[in-house]
């Protein structure tokens, strides 16, 4: 944690103001002129971080400022300020400050552990860290967090509706979930007789009737959920009118059923060609992104805020929205690898039963590594207080992209350190471990082995640059036949054509012509990338058409106006010459 907030002060001191610096775990304080304030001050940040998933305070620096002028520096007592945070708060906290001496200036540091417990100032005051900022927790809040960090499911209670309520549809496509499945466990399950299968979806609570879980999965109208559980609006256009509304009420089983069908029917698809004959075929939404979506937003959602979710799809985005914050310990930037936690585990566990759902931890992954295979952004995960939404960007396909990651080993394909690594290489010509562990939510050691797991055989896609390839962390970059076959995925150029211009004017210098099947060799691309960088160089006049045949894939090309010209070495009659005109005018 010292050498990444050394990194962050770094960062500060060369002109990124301290506040856009601050993240869900980290912030940035002055301390005030009074001592008495400062404590009380800083033991309600620490409240802050240990509601959330801990943190550090860095004290001594003004978070408006950068460069120099953000070092104030801080004159508190470290065993003093730890005593009093320990005081002041309730349960009693246990933080760590350190001391430390930066840009001349000297600095605390308050490490946070997250807390077991909900934690407030003496006071009575209680306060979550949401994004960078601190809020006061409302008793509903309170209650969440306070059952969540122990352990108490709501979802396995009784609801005190009977067996009987359950909708016999409800249960009969449970039945054929089961059944019709694939794994061998599940059409066990298939077969039990009907109390053993509740009892295994968790529906039965202990004096003998529904749980919650088994009243919002089977029964109509239930009590546990408002009159709409899921609110489905579909638009022609961003900013058009409604052209179809679904609202839909439990049993959950079938909504969710029937809110995937309602987006499928109006999903578009863009076929793709791969270079072995095989064909994609890219949804505007991968299906099995948004079905992980849409699941998580029923299994995590706070169903006692008795708010429907939300679904609003048009071409340009879909976006889903799910009452209440994300469940404790899970952040926007620790989702992928922390993974998501069951609010509700009975709940959770009935849908993983049907087969509806991942194991927990693994659906956020698979929206990454399904948009991404599509050529598309990776979906936007955000959260407040009252909501947490994830938006799909419905953007065209970037082809280039699926094509490439299509043309991987399956297991990389199924790797999203690796997806996110080549997606940011696109846009971004280098990247460092430092820079990319933010990306993949990993840490520094762990994203440079991904990094370096790519650089290597039998993958071979990046490369260390020269100049730092004995560094700690060294700079990666695409491999010029990567970049070759990425072509217009990749936004930069320059070092892409430089490397591509290369090889195939030593091939040329070599062999005297190139063709399309040269280039396809030279760079493992399909035909269509070979024509559009042939394309490219005769525009240049680097190369020109040299064949009487005009089409097809063994048309010739040869130098062309701008070809470079191998340079002739100098006589020694003007290396003489040049020596004795005085070349720089300095006599030895």
């Amino acid at each position: 944690m010292r050498l990444s907030i050394l990194a962050v002060l770094e960062k500060v001191l060369a002109g990124t103001t301290a506040a856009k610096c601050e993240t869900e775990t980290l912030d940035f304080k002055q301390a005030k002129p009074n001592q008495k304030d400062a404590f009380t001050d800083l033991a309600e940040a620490a409240v802050c971080f240990a509601n959330a998933s801990g943190g550090t305070i860095v004290v001594g620096v003004v978070d408006g400022r950068s460069g120099e002028d953000a070092f104030i520096g801080c004159d508190l007592d470290a065993p003093t300020l730890r005593g009093r945070i320990h005081a002041l708060t309730s349960p009693s906290l246990l933080v760590e400050v350190n001391e430390i001496t930066f840009s001349g200036k000297r600095i605390l540091t308050i490490s946070v552990p997250e807390g077991l417990e909900v934690y407030s100032t003496t006071k009575g005051y209680a306060y979550q860290r949401i994004n960078t900022d601190c809020i006061p927790m409302r008793p509903a809040d309170v209650t969440r967090l306070t059952e969540e960090r122990k352990g108490f499911d709501w979802s396995a209670t009784s609801s005190g509706r009977p067996l009987d309520d359950i909708d016999p549809l409800a249960f009969r496509y449970c039945r054929r979930l089961l059944t019709s499945s694939i794994d061998v466990t599940r059409q066990r399950h298939g077969k039990l007789n009907d109390r053993d299968l509740l009892h295994a979806m968790k529906a039965v609570a202990d004096d003998g009737s529904l749980t919650r879980a088994g009243e919002l999965m089977l029964c109509q109208d239930a009590t546990s959920s408002p009159a709409e559980a899921v609110v489905y609006q579909h638009r022609r256009t961003q900013a058009g009118e409604t052209d179809a509304i679904l609202r839909l009420g439990t049993p959950l089983v079938l909504a969710f059923e029937e809110v995937l069908q309602a987006i499928r029917a109006r999903q578009g698809i863009t076929p793709v060609t791969l270079p072995d004959g095989r064909q994609l075929q890219i949804e505007d939404y991968p299906s099995a992104a948004v079905r992980e979506a849409v699941v998580n937003s029923l299994i995590h959602g706070d169903w006692r805020l008795r708010v429907p979710v939300h679904i609003e799809h048009s071409p340009q985005y879909l976006k889903i929205d799910s009452p209440g914050p994300l469940v404790s310990g899970v952040t926007t930037s620790n989702i992928l690898t922390r993974g998501s936690r069951a609010r509700y585990p009975a709940l959770a566990a009935s849908f993983r039963l049907l087969g509806l759902a991942e194991e927990v931890g693994q659906g956020v992954d698979r929206m990454y590594r399904e948009m991404i295979r599509s050529g598309r952004d990776v979906p936007v995960i955000t959260e407040d207080s009252e909501q947490v939404s994830v938006l799909f960007r419905g953007a065209p396909p970037n082809t280039r992209i699926a094509k490439f990651l299509a043309s991987l080993p399956e297991d990389e394909q199924d790797d999203t350190d690796a997806l996110l690594i080549i997606r940011t290489l696109c846009s971004k010509r280098t990247v460092k471990a430092p820079e990319i562990s933010d990306v993949i939510q990993r840490t520094e050691e762990e994203a440079q082995g991904a990094l370096l797991r790519l650089s290597v055989e039998p993958l071979s896609i990046l490369e260390p640059t020269r100049g730092t390839m004995r560094n700690k962390f060294p700079s990666y970059r695409l491999r010029g036949e990567v970049v070759a076959r990425l072509g217009s995925a990749v936004t930069y150029h320059s070092r892409a054509i430089d490397d591509i211009d290369k090889k195939i004017i030593e091939h040329v210098i070599d062999y005297g012509e190139v063709n399309n099947r040269t280039i396809q060799r030279l760079f493992d691309v399909d035909v269509y990338q070979a024509r559009d960088i042939l394309r490219d160089l005769v525009g240049r006049e680097v190369i020109t058409r040299t064949s009487e045949q005009k089409r097809g894939t063994a048309v010739r090309y040869g130098p062309g106006p701008s070809f470079p010209r191998a340079k002739k070495p100098r006589t020694r009659k003007a290396q003489q010459a040049e020596g004795n005109s005085g070349g720089n005018g300095t006599i030895f």
